[in-house]
């Protein structure tokens, strides 16, 4: 059993400096999340980096370049003692696996030489099948714990919840955790059953200290500020390395807090919470030390910006051409032009009314207005990507849309639009991919008040142009996209409401559509539909 550090050791520790001891042990753990299947480098707002602007240096990540980096680093480190992980979300987000699924994903990261790699909800996005060809071709552990998979016919004795590797001699315990509203924002069906995370963690690691393995790392998609809660509750985590929230941790402008966050668990003992941003843009490297009772006495590193001066792999360059050669010719096709950069990152489009959302709401309303439908709803999360100002190929609309979605329609009451607002601001604070972005629709929201209870102001169009409240009596034809309209990201409104309709256009095929209607140039804006209220 692990002991509390005392007296001047504790002390020692709190300060973030540690004695040598005589049995101490150092791992450095290289790790991602939240890929997104972003296989090329993508430009500073995270939008598709065109062969120009990457020779110019503008551009950051992309496989190759992250191939390099990782074996660099690990023959850096002259022990050895290394692990690579992944915290899950390497599906969806590119027309790489918009065109081959999970292969792609598996086959590079088998050339990696991935370590353990936790599942995220977007693993479940085509469903337990798919992420079953993922576990079947990978040729490393795919763990997640706190979901249930033994009435699956697919997934029935297929992942761990946890394992234990040997490294340097040590036995390294590593959980995997998978956020708990995954079924409100995936597909994992109706036989996949999830827990709570915190219970879950709470007896894997008793579990494993019980097995006599004092060295437990948590391989976390549940996000950060949960994944700071976590490391607060449980006592045996002695490291979590997360993702889900995106989270951008370090001294950079804009950082969402320091690498390592530093949590004291209840025995007070700091635990290094990290995280590394999003699609390959950094690898976070972490060195961790422990003393010979198993307790962390130092923990150092910072995630590395994989830029231009980075020199990709070229063998993974040419892999990633084949690939994309039957892709581009389709996808290159210019659909239209933006006079100003389309705002579309998650930071703003999950917090605030964003001009992608505008976009897709105005573009998925204007499709079936004329079949009664007043108000738009589009999901912060169903937006990927950004786009800068110039030409708009198939292919960007693509990557900000890589879900496949359908234009959806559904009947509710005036009621059930400000209870699904709700639900929107219900979660702003973690970036819930929820938040509503709205078009025939005003409305203001207020994070100082309880979920459930923020939303006020709630306007929509009357005659000419006269905004009017809402009449939660009236009866309102909604239009969204097929995810949302069946219950997804907590919409449960959308799902029992009357008249409900799914099979609609794709929703990229919509925005084309709606694009080439304004005269093939588009100007981004947002005009205050969506007010804070501070």
């Amino acid at each position: 059993m692990k002991r509390l550090l005392l007296g001047a050791t504790a002390l020692t520790l709190c300060a973030g400096f540690s004695g040598a001891a005589y049995a101490d042990f150092t791992l450095n753990i290289l790790h991602i999340n939240d890929f997104h299947s972003r296989f090329d480098p993508i430009t500073g707002t995270d939008s598709n980096c065109d062969a120009e602007t990457d020779a110019a240096g503008e551009c950051f990540g992309g496989i190759a370049r992250l191939k390099t980096i990782i074996d660099d680093t690990r023959a850096s480190l002259a022990d050895g003692n290394t692990l690579l992980l992944s915290a899950g979300d390497n599906f969806q987000g590119s027309l790489y696996y918009t065109t081959y699924k999970s292969k792609v994903v598996s086959d590079f990261f088998n050339q990696m030489g991935f370590d353990v790699v936790a599942t995220g909800n977007h693993e479940f996005d085509d469903g337990p099948e798919e992420f079953m060809k993922f576990i079947d071709a990978a040729e490393f552990p795919i763990i997640g714990g706190n979901f249930d998979v033994t009435r699956d016919e697919n997934l029935r004795g297929k992942i761990k919840g946890s394992i234990v590797l040997e490294v340097g001699g040590e036995k390294i315990g590593i959980i995997g955790a998978t956020t708990e509203d995954t079924p409100e924002i995936a597909s994992p069906g109706p036989n996949v059953e999830f827990t709570d995370v915190i219970q879950y963690v709470r007896g894997a690691s008793e579990a494993l200290d019980a097995a006599g393995v004092n060295k437990i790392i948590l391989l976390s998609h549940i996000g950060y500020t949960v994944d700071m809660d976590l490391a607060a509750a449980l006592p045996l985590v002695d490291v979590i390395v997360g993702g889900h929230s995106h989270s951008l941790l370090g001294s950079m402008e804009g950082a969402a807090g320091p690498y390592p966050t530093m949590v004291t668990n209840p025995d007070g003992v700091e635990v290094p919470v990290v995280q590394a941003n999003q699609y390959g843009k950094y690898l976070g490297d972490i060195a961790i030390t422990w003393d010979d009772n198993g307790v962390v006495t130092k923990a150092e590193g910072q995630p590395f910006l994989i830029d231009a001066s980075v020199k990709g792999n070229e063998d993974f360059a040419g892999q990633l051409a084949e690939l994309a050669g039957p892709i581009q010719a389709a996808m290159g096709v210019v659909i239209g032009t933006t006079t100003e950069a389309i705002e579309g990152s998650r930071e703003v489009c999950r917090a605030m009314e964003c001009s992608m959302g505008n976009l897709l709401a105005d573009a998925i309303l204007d499709r079936v207005a004329d079949q009664g439908a007043t108000i738009a709803f589009q999901n912060g999360g169903g937006i990927r990507a950004s786009i800068d100002a110039g030409d708009i190929t198939k292919g960007d609309v693509i990557t900000v849309l890589p879900f496949s979605n359908t234009l959806a329609t559904v009947q509710i009451s005036g009621a059930d639009v400000i209870e699904a607002l709700e639900n929107g601001v219900s979660d702003v604070e973690n970036g819930a991919g929820r938040f509503a972005q709205v078009a025939g629709l005003k409305y203001s929201f207020n994070l100082a008040e309880p979920a459930g209870s923020r939303v006020s102001d709630v306007l929509v169009k009357g005659e000419g142009d006269a905004w009017v409240p809402i009449d939660e009596a009236a009866t309102y034809t909604i239009v969204t996209n097929n995810y949302v309209r069946g219950g997804g990201d907590g919409y449960g409104t959308f799902a029992e409401g009357d008249n409900p309709y799914d099979f609609g256009p794709p929703l990229e095929e919509v925005v084309a559509d709606y694009i080439a209607k304004q005269g093939g140039t588009y100007t981004p804006y947002t005009d205050g539909r969506i007010t804070e209220i501070k």
